[in-house]
């Protein structure tokens, strides 16, 4: 194409058309701006998303990891930690469908070309020209469609769906177990909570912006993290200096973790008056803590582990009344522990462990009102334990966690630990305790991990540990315990790790051991056992590790223990045979042979008696088998005889079974279902055949999901053998809790007894599961209301209501876990009655596994004896759920949650109580989320007396909210409750 000369240009230059007759009109204009643009935008992208990658050692601490307790708890840790770590995880997936990709050449080719296809067609190529291939011109449309069309048949056709689909399972297992395993930390979760800014865009103030240069100051920055922190004081709250978060102008926190700062902190942070967090942990920070911390009045965590601070504790720090969180783990420090830390009373997490300090365990500590998690593990501290826990009666002691293994601790362990009603772990191993262990440690019922090994502890093993029911893993390896260890310790049924090694146990190991059905760990070695190895420990389902080394056993080891465990197991025990093959078992003793003239002398006639004895064995097996034949041919005659009497005797017994009766054989042996009144009904059969997903599991059995053939859905629970009653005793009442018909109640439709004794409860199915799951597992746009919170709690009383006053029926293990929602979040009480189903042991565990939910009241735990008040307690503390939005056992610290909203009230933050959902509508709706709250905690009142009962909750209720308010629990119930006629199929 030619162009007109401009003044002062070249004249211009015509192109002479080519053979193949294209011009250079027709040639495409360079693609090298659009090439150019596309890498730019991919760089500004990745750069800006590896801006916010988290640091890798952040994501693989072991020290975060920690199983979780529920499955929303897991749920609520995948979505906390996917927030807070979401660069990392989809960098993870990345490389995983990389690697994926690798390993399947083809795939890769395949993919690669297809996405060049795509890249060069609508990216690089200009739109303007059409496609043009061996001559035939396409049209855009054209194009479109066999890119699509290659596109699916790539997909789909070839293994690349299958690679690529395989390899996201993967990346997003891999993603969901870390999320599900990692404990978030508050330390980064507020850096990620949207409705904070980091900078609230006013000029900070002048002490501040001093105290922040004389902090960069004296710190040394490695990676230039810090350069943020320059300008004038405008910039210090805009958010653009890294790890400053400001409010009103004044610097609140300080969060630089993972930063690799060297240097010291300066003693000028005291100047930041309304500091309330300094999170500088996992960096190489030197020097001392700063003493200007205890002049903080605002300042409520402190979080400087994982570095090299030296010097002593700060004796002011005790001076912060907010302080909440103090962890100085992992450094080099020394001096004692100043007593004064006790001034800060709103301490609920105290770590000093993994560091140099010396001294005595201060008495004060004892009196800690607020405490909850006190670590100092791994120091050099002396002296004996305090003996003053729990005598100050003014306050209700909160410590779950004490944690003093590998210290210099001498002396006896104190009883007053027993006073410590919520601790649940207990390390006091690697020390030099003598004395016993003291029978009243029995009364902890949360404990689930006691440590006492390696010290120098005598006595026996103590039978009040038998009411440890929450115990999950006891070590009492390397002391002098003496005697035997009594038969009461198979009711442990929780313990998953038992470690008696190197002490001097004696007598027979007892077979009860066997009943420890969940136990992973079994160390008995180097003791003085005696006798053989019991067979019941060999039908251990979970035992992984096991461990009877240098004893004084004798006999033959189990068959099922050397298939899974190597002669190192069983060493050291001289008249122990069978494991290994230089200890195999003797045969039994020959008869002595005669002498070799005897021999010789009656050879002929011995070899007629071996004839003889041939031939009278032969005569014998054979007229063993024709009486057996005979017999069997009794049986089948028998048999058939009855089925025919059954047949016949049919139409007769028909007229007692209903239409919906239905008939199941297995063999020669029938199930039998018995149906209540339902929307629908169904043979044995189908239920037996249906399709089942597994939606939880309890200590009464495990619940299913089942949809039946014509697609109806229902909740299948599955009782546990060797826990339910006998056969007449459970029909007996399985058939009067199928009577109860109530709007709340979550309705029991039929029962199955199966030919081996199984038993199966089927209930409606509710759609939109627990409450639990409803409050704590929904997504993070996902809100629930006050009305709605407000009328789930009505209708729970309701149910409550109808169960005490109409059927003298106590519940009695009342959780958020088995309260179910319909589609319209109408709440129905599950598990109502089953308790009657169960043995008595099968309910004392079952009170003993819910104690550790926090939902259970003082006077359960204690007695074991549920009542009316008890089932109020629940209810209070589901209330107290619904407000707070906080689970009792959702991993946070919060496990008693009436305590915590106690310590809350009393320090006049009511606000902070309530979940931030319900804050800010209206005064009518404040007024109505404060009635509420006082009525849950009179129900959850420490005095079983003081509480209402549950007509007076509802009724409280229906005046605080009377828009919700319904029928009373005497007009819900169905007229056909207590008319009933069970029909029942054989």
């Amino acid at each position: 194409m030619a162009s007109n000369p401009q003044p002062g240009n070249l004249p211009t230059v015509m192109i002479q058309p080519t053979t193949t007759g294209v011009s250079v009109d027709s040639l495409p204009p360079s693609a090298t701006p659009g090439i150019r643009a596309f890498f730019i935008n991919i760089s500004e992208t990745v750069r800006h998303r590896l801006a916010d990658c988290r640091p890798w050692s952040e994501l693989v601490d072991r020290s975060a990891f920690s199983k979780p307790e529920s499955t929303s708890d897991a749920t609520t840790r995948i979505r906390k930690n996917y927030t807070y770590f979401r660069v990392n995880y989809l960098f993870l997936i990345a490389i995983v469908m990389a690697f994926s990709l690798v390993t399947h050449p083809i795939s890769l080719i395949l993919l690669l070309g297809l996405l060049a296809s795509w890249i060069f067609l609508y990216l690089f190529r200009p739109s303007d020209p059409p496609l043009v291939i061996y001559g035939r011109t396409y049209s855009e449309r054209e194009t479109l469609g066999i890119l699509v069309i290659a596109t699916i048949a790539v997909i789909f056709l070839t293994s690349v769906g299958y690679v690529l689909t395989s390899a996201l399972m993967v990346g997003l297992a891999i993603v969901s177990a870390h999320g599900a395993f990692r404990v978030p930390d508050d330390l980064f979760l507020d850096e990620q909570d949207s409705a904070a800014k980091s900078g609230d865009g006013l000029i900070v103030a002048q002490e501040d912006y001093q105290a922040l240069k004389a902090i960069k100051h004296e710190l040394i920055d490695f990676k230039g993290v810090l350069r943020s922190w320059n300008g004038t004081r405008n910039g210090a709250c805009s958010g653009t200096w890294q790890g400053i978060k400001c409010f009103n102008g004044q610097v609140i926190a300080i969060q630089l973790p993972f930063k690799g700062l060297g240097g010291r902190i300066s003693q000028q942070i005291g100047q930041l008056q309304a500091l309330r967090r300094l999170s500088i942990h996992d960096n190489f920070l030197g020097g001392p803590v700063p003493n200007s911390l205890g002049f903080l009045p605002d300042l409520r965590g402190v979080h400087l582990f994982n570095n090299r601070l030296s010097g002593s504790v700060p004796a002011s720090i005790g001076n912060c009344p907010s302080l909440q969180n103090l962890d100085l783990s992992n450094n080099q420090l020394v001096g004692t522990i100043p007593p004064s830390l006790v001034n800060s009373t709103r301490i609920y997490r105290l770590n000093l462990s993994y560091n140099a300090i010396s001294g005595s365990i201060p008495n004060s500590f004892t009196y800690f009102p607020s405490l909850t998690f006190l670590a100092l593990q791994h120091n050099n501290l002396s002296g004996s334990i305090p003996d003053t826990w729990g005598l100050n009666t003014n306050y209700s002691y909160q410590l779950q966690s004490l944690t003093l293994d590998h210290n210099l601790i001498s002396g006896k362990i104190p009883s007053s630990l027993s006073k410590l009603d919520s601790l649940e772990q207990l390390s006091l191993s690697h020390n030099q305790i003598v004395g016993t262990i003291p029978d009243d440690l029995g009364s902890l019922t949360k404990l689930q991990l006691l440590d006492l090994s390696n010290n120098a502890i005598n006595g026996s093993f103590p039978v009040s540990f038998s009411y440890l029911t929450a115990l999950v893993s006891l070590n009492l390896k390397g002391n002098h315990l003496k005697n035997e260890i009594p038969e009461v310790v198979s009711i442990l049924r929780n313990l998953t790790v038992l470690n008696l090694k190197n002490n001097e146990f004696g007598g027979d190991i007892p077979a009860s051991i066997g009943n420890l059905s969940s136990i992973v760990q079994l160390d008995l070695s180097d003791n003085i056992f005696s006798g053989e190895i019991p067979n019941s420990i060999s039908n251990l389902p979970n035992l992984t590790s096991f461990d009877v080394s240098n004893n004084h056993l004798s006999g033959e080891v189990p068959s099922k223990l050397l298939d899974k465990f190597n002669s190192t197991s069983f060493v050291g025990n001289i008249e122990l045979c069978g494991f290994s093959p230089t200890t195999q078992c003797p045969s039994p003793p020959s008869l002595p042979s005669p002498s070799l003239s005897q021999a010789s002398k009656h050879r002929k006639s011995k070899g007629r008696k071996i004839k003889d004895i041939i031939l009278i064995a032969a005569g014998a097996l054979l007229i063993i088998l024709i009486v057996l034949s005979c017999i069997l041919g009794c049986c089948l005659i028998m048999k058939k005889s009855k089925s025919r009497d059954s047949k016949t005797a049919g139409p007769a017994d028909a007229k007692s079974v209903p239409a919906m009766g239905t008939k199941r054989e297995s063999g020669d042996i029938s199930g039998k279902l018995v149906h209540f009144d339902g929307p629908f009904v169904f043979a044995a059969d189908d239920l037996l055949s249906a399709t089942a997903d597994i939606i939880g599991k309890s200590t009464y059995g495990t619940a299913y999901k089942a949809t039946l053939e014509d697609n109806n859905q229902v909740v299948v629970k599955r009782l546990r053998e060797k826990i339910a009653k006998g056969q007449k005793e459970f029909e007996a009442e399985v058939v009067a809790l199928g009577k109860l018909r109530h709007q709340n109640i979550l309705a029991l439709r039929a029962y199955y007894m199966g030919p081996k004794g199984e038993k199966l409860l089927v209930f409606d199915y509710m759609s939109n599961g627990s409450l639990a799951s409803f409050l704590h597992a929904r997504g993070p746009d996902t809100e629930i209301g006050w009305p709605t919170r407000m009328s789930i709690a009505m209708g729970i009383t309701r149910g409550l209501c109808f169960l005490h006053s109409k059927e003298n029926i106590i519940h009695g293990n009342l959780t958020s876990s088995n309260i179910l929602l319909d589609e319209n979040n109408n709440p129905a009480i599950a598990d109502v009655g089953l308790s009657r189903l169960m043995t008595t042991a099968a309910n004392i565990n079952v009170i003993a596994t819910a104690g550790t939910q926090g939902y259970s009241a003082p006077e359960l735990l204690k007695f074991k004896n549920v009542t009316k008040k008890t089932d109020v307690y629940s209810v209070g503390v589901i209330i107290l759920e619904l407000l707070t939005g906080k689970s009792p056992s959702d991993g946070t610290g919060v496990v008693d949650l009436p305590q915590w909203v106690s310590s809350i009230l009393k320090e006049e933050w009511t606000n902070e109580v309530f979940d931030l959902e319900l804050m800010g509508d209206t005064s009518d709706v404040n007024d109505e989320l404060l009635n509420t709250l006082k009525l849950a905690m009179h129900c959850v009142d420490p005095s079983p007396a003081a509480r209402p009962e549950a007509e007076k909750v509802l009724q409280k209720l229906e005046e605080i909210k009377p828009q919700l308010a319904g029928p009373s629990s005497t007009a819900t119930t169905v007229n056909e409750h207590g008319s009933e006629v069970p029909t029942e199929t054989e």
